[in-house]
């Protein structure tokens, strides 16, 4: 009798088995795995970061509390140190010798740090009104690449959906047409339409593709869900807020230069000094050295037109910076009604584009039905076939422009992509 020999894995064989099974279900779960679909703030928070504005907020932010930080200090500038040494006879150690130390502190002037300090907190206020304002303006352009996008997506998918049709019409007369029941000429038509639906696909990928590249370039590869509705933003509650970040970031321009010109109006000279100073000296070699004290304040004279200038120019930069608040804050209640208006008018003609695309997928049925039964002829299947498509690509761009004047309303009202 023979003897069956068996086989015997190692331990070591079975592990490195089960780890290279596990490995390639793992890759295998990554591959079949899509990227998550992009939503409007997730794009908007990625373009964001790569902007200049974000990457400097934080630099400028403390920049402007360096500044105001200083208008807490005792002296107007830094203490200066000052050192002195006075012979008559340079080289020799003969003769007379003078040492002096001594320091100088810059004054303030009159009402100069309070109003360096008010200075201050307008600055910082600036800086974080200019950064919303910045951010304003990104998502206008990004709510537009966005919704542009969404517009080629949707035409994409009805235009393969009407290949789809096209196709299974041209199969289902192909095989009459076989058995008799249909002309040529009946085929033919029905190619051609396959035809017309092919080059809608080529186009509407077209277009997809040159506004997907348009979009990658604010947040890199973008995916978007296929067949399904745009998210819409929450509809927002009326009315222009009194802290539009567009209106704001004028107002506090305007804010930082009053308080510029505030400023200027005090520093009509420069700051005066306290000099605090010590001296050691002697008359004559062999002398005993004597020890003295001075006091001594510096008073610069006026600034003369220089500083009535500098208080000039800050005064107009004011101006300048109120009357275009107020310009801005007009043209947006303006923009915010006409958005309003478009909402409101959307949103009517999505619901009847949906009434009348679930009437006309109803009427293809009915006539697709009839037309297999041999009821209806061939030109009214082609033509109900046609409306049917017409309304569904209607109801889409519905559904698009609804969300799309949502999202316009929201940028007309100074709120970021949600």
């Amino acid at each position: 009798m023979q003897r069956k020999r068996r086989t015997k894995h190692t331990p070591r064989l079975r592990m490195a088995a089960i780890a290279l099974a596990w490995a390639l279900a793992g890759s295998a779960a990554l591959a079949q795995s899509p990227p998550p679909p992009l939503t409007l703030k997730a794009l908007f928070d990625r373009a964001w970061e790569r902007q200049p504005e974000a990457q400097s907020a934080a630099l400028r932010r403390e920049s402007a509390q360096a500044a105001r930080s200083g208008a807490d200090t005792w002296t107007a500038e830094p203490a200066a140190l000052e050192l002195s040494r006075k012979s008559d006879r340079p080289g020799s150690n003969q003769g007379s010798r003078e040492y002096e130390v001594g320091v100088a502190l810059p004054l303030w002037l009159p009402g100069e740090r309070a109003r360096k300090a008010a200075l201050g907190d307008a600055e910082i206020k600036a800086v974080e009104s200019r950064r919303l304002a910045a951010q304003l303006q990104l998502a206008a352009t990004v709510r537009e690449a966005w919704w542009a996008l969404q517009r080629a997506q949707a035409e994409l998918g009805l235009a393969q959906d009407r290949l789809q049709n096209a196709q299974r019409l041209a199969a289902d007369v192909a095989r009459r047409f076989k058995a008799g029941d249909m002309s040529r000429a009946d085929q033919t038509q029905a190619d051609g339409a396959v035809a017309q639906a092919e080059a809608a696909v080529a186009e509407a990928m077209g277009a997809r593709d040159v506004a997907q590249a348009a979009l990658a370039a604010w947040g890199g590869n973008v995916v978007l869900a296929d067949g399904a509705d745009p998210e819409a933003e929450a509809l927002p509650a009326p009315g222009l807020p009194a802290d539009h970040p567009a209106v704001a970031d004028w107002q506090d321009q305007a804010a930082v230069a009053r308080r510029a010109a505030d400023l200027a109006a005090v520093q009509t000279r420069a700051n005066p000094e306290l000099t605090v100073a010590a001296t050691r000296g002697r008359e004559q070699a062999g002398d005993r050295y004597l020890q003295s004290f001075t006091v001594g304040v510096r008073v610069p004279l006026g600034g003369g037109d220089r500083a009535r200038a500098k208080e000039t120019a800050a005064r107009a930069d004011a101006l300048d910076a109120e009357v275009r608040a107020r310009a801005e804050q007009d043209r947006l209640a303006a923009d915010v009604a006409a958005a309003a208006a478009r909402v409101k008018a959307t949103q009517a003609q999505r619901e009847a584009m949906a009434r009348h695309a679930a009437l006309a997928r109803d009427t293809r049925d009915f006539i697709d039905k009839a037309f297999r039964l041999g009821e209806a002829d061939w030109p009214t299947r082609l033509r109900v076939e046609l409306e049917a498509v017409q309304a569904e690509r209607q109801w889409a761009r519905a559904r698009i422009d609804a969300a799309a004047a949502v999202s316009t309303l929201r940028q007309a009202l100074g709120l970021l992509p949600q």
